[in-house]
């Protein structure tokens, strides 16, 4: 499924940093997730609202990431996602963080789209897939 990529800006607080005032090698987990988040946002996919109406919830199931720059307090960044698999319960996301130019890290993320009540695997629901083609 290509998709064309998704950027989403982000500045690094306090709280995203450590002692040294580096962002800790969690947040960009986190930071990853954000941009996920706004990206079906994009395609105006709320995710309370797909919980609630299609009892659908995505949950990460593996992620890879490489960190190759360390981000610092008060950095902009551009958090991307493109989709890299689509499977019909999954999918993988090719992300990375950026600094300008510069790429601080590089993640793979596999969501899986499963039950809200059962958290058992289930398609990704007909409409939300044509929302992101």
């Amino acid at each position: 499924m290509p998709t064309a990529d998704f950027r989403f800006a982000l500045r690094v607080y306090w709280e995203d940093t450590d002692a040294a005032g580096v962002v800790f090698y969690a947040n960009y987990l986190k930071f990853f997730e954000r941009a996920r988040t706004e990206w079906l946002r994009s395609h105006g996919v709320e995710q309370e609202a797909l919980r609630r109406t299609e009892r659908t919830v995505f949950v990460v199931s593996e992620t890879t990431v490489r960190y190759l720059q360390p981000a610092r307090l008060d950095d902009w960044l551009e958090v991307s996602v493109e989709v890299a698999e689509q499977g019909r319960a999954s999918m993988v996301f090719a992300q990375s963080c950026r600094r300008g130019a510069t790429v601080l890290a590089e993640g793979r993320i596999r969501i899986g789209c499963v039950d809200s009540g059962t958290f058992r695997p289930r398609r990704i629901p007909n409409f939300l897939l044509e929302r992101l083609a």
